[in-house]
């Protein structure tokens, strides 16, 4: 077995240095040195995955029971205050047990055992699992040095930051594989999990990528799309026939049917087909093939049979328990808009077009999106009028000769939705990672009390600026600084910022009640004043 350490020397390497191919080639001479069974567990873990994306497992371990335990080990004398500049958790466990002289105890930590602690912690479930799940941790944590303490931290928080994306993996395994990009690329599509390519990648080569295709029952990454300003802007960016289609603000799913077998998949490739039995009821009553994978959006309805929030379907997505009291409560739909396999059939390089009219044959009584394939920008106009009017977020315009592509996020598809910009206050910032180590990079946003005047959060964004700005903007958030603790940086509310979003949604994490959607700073307003950002009284009003 490979040693833990041999992973957190990488991952500190990684952080060092901004350099691509530097990166993959580190990455690359890393698994090139793991045996077989430990591949698929570092790949995943070089860039803060545990498990494979489709696996439901999670580890339920919060940052308290972090706290809980370091603070055990460096005793009463520990304190967070002492790490300030810390650009995460991770990297403020590292640094408060590296004050206090930590001395690893016990057998030097191996990857796969780490990684087997890792399940322990996610299985552990019932009566006194949290005390169970902290000795795991107290056990690690102690055999850990502090640089290892960091990294194990930072997979356990989500938090693993050393620039180290899913896309610069697959050009690493690319290089130290000899297969092309393409061939990984397409392999990870299908299998949606970066591990297991990995390891077929490193262990075999081109041929055995070439086994790993689309199956019934393993989901794909879903395609993505980017964004137009307005119609005539996606007409501009597309330059080529288009169909437009109501973009509706519900829960994408990836519908796979073998027989009457139905599952369904979140775009988190998570398996969400108990929470949703009506809609595998419709889809294995409806579509008209013996095995499919399409895709569709289920949005949940008033008794009018108007669309609600999107955090009124979030309620039912997941939901392990009451399913049937909250069908009462909470109507879903399902709406189709794409067909991926049919019979044995790939349709993934097949056009848009025809897959939209293969779509039309395997439908059945299931129903699909609105689309139109529109004459020009006028008759566009209208049809995103009429989205709106049945309160629809707007219009998605795909490519009608666009091959489907899962995990890309190119302009084969473009998301065309009215702006709506806030202006709202930065109270704090978090410290960068990556390619923005050294900068605060995601702002904590507040509006107003329209009656008490106390700011209050409703969301954070890392989203909007140049490199450039947010150098300038953390000289300005540090000169008016107030206090630090665990990688947040708290300021004196001066910066008035716009802010795009999405939409408000309810958030029972903030005081405010109130969330933005996907947020993001389109610009500075040096113009307003405190008394001039919004009112936390309108965001909720815009539910």
């Amino acid at each position: 077995m490979s040693s833990f350490a041999q992973l957190a020397q990488l991952g500190d390497a990684l952080a060092a240095t901004k350099k691509r191919l530097e990166h993959r080639a580190l990455i690359g001479a890393y698994l090139k040195t793991l045996p077989p069974d430990e591949i698929a567990i570092a790949a995943r873990l070089l860039i803060g995955r545990v498990f494979p994306e489709s696996d439901p497992r999670i580890l339920n371990l919060s940052g308290s029971a972090v706290d809980r335990v370091v603070r055990e080990l460096v005793g009463t004398r520990g304190n967070w205050d002492e790490v300030g500049g810390a650009v995460d958790f991770g990297d403020g466990v590292e640094k408060l047990l590296t004050l206090h002289a930590h001395a690893p105890q016990g057998e030097p930590l191996q990857l796969l055992e780490v990684h087997r602690a890792y399940e322990a912690i996610a299985e552990d479930t019932g009566p006194r699992s949290r005390e169970r799940k902290d000795e795991r941790l107290r056990d690690l944590l102690t055999r850990a040095t502090p640089r290892e303490a960091k990294y194990i931290v930072k997979h356990l928080v989500k938090e693993m930051r050393v620039g180290v994306s899913e896309g610069s993996l697959l050009d690493a395994l690319a290089d130290a594989s000899g297969v092309s990009g393409v061939t990984i690329r397409r392999a990870n599509q299908v299998t949606g999990d970066v591990g297991a390519v990995a390891r077929v990648a490193l262990t075999e080569g081109a041929s055995g990528l070439a086994r790993l295709g689309m199956r019934v029952g393993v989901p794909l990454k879903p395609m993505l799309a980017q964004s137009a300003d307005n119609v005539a802007d996606a007409f501009a960016q597309m330059n080529a026939p288009l169909a437009l289609e109501y973009k509706l603000d519900g829960v994408r799913v990836q519908i796979h049917k073998r027989g009457d077998t139905i599952q369904l998949f979140s775009r988190q490739l998570s398996d969400i087909t108990a929470s949703l039995p009506e809609i595998a009821d419709v889809a294995r009553q409806g579509i008209r093939a013996n095995e499919a994978i399409l895709e569709g959006e289920v949005i949940a309805l008033t008794a009018e049979g108007k669309p609600r929030p999107f955090q009124d379907v979030m309620r039912r997505v997941g939901r392990e328990r009451e399913i049937a009291q909250m069908q009462r409560e909470v109507g879903v739909k399902l709406y189709l808009f794409d067909v991926l396999m049919v019979d044995g059939r790939v349709l993934l390089d097949a056009p848009n077009t025809e897959r939209w009219t293969e779509l039309q044959e395997l439908k059945g009584t299931c129903e699909c999106v609105a689309r139109i394939t529109p004459r020009d920008v006028a008759e566009a106009e209208e049809f995103l009028c009429r989205a709106r009017e049945a309160g629809h977020e707007g219009l998605m315009a795909k490519n009608l000769a666009s091959p489907y592509v899962p995990g890309e996020r190119g302009k084969y598809w473009l998301k065309i939705k009215p702006v709506v910009t806030l202006d709202l206050v930065i109270v704090a910032a978090d410290w960068g990672y990556g390619r923005r180590t050294g900068w605060l990079s995601n702002v904590h946003l507040a509006a107003r009390d329209a009656e008490t005047g106390e700011l209050m959060e409703v969301g954070k964004t890392f989203k909007g600026l140049t490199d450039a700005e947010f150098k300038s903007l953390t000289e300005k958030l540090l000169a008016d600084k107030v206090s630090e603790k665990r990688g947040t940086v708290w300021v004196k509310p001066s910066v008035v910022v716009e802010v795009a979003f999405n939409n408000v949604q309810r958030s029972p994490r903030y005081p405010s009640g109130v969330a933005l959607r996907l947020a993001r700073i389109v610009g500075f307003r040096p113009d307003k004043t405190m008394d001039e950002i919004e009112t936390v009284q309108r965001l909720r009003d815009l539910q």
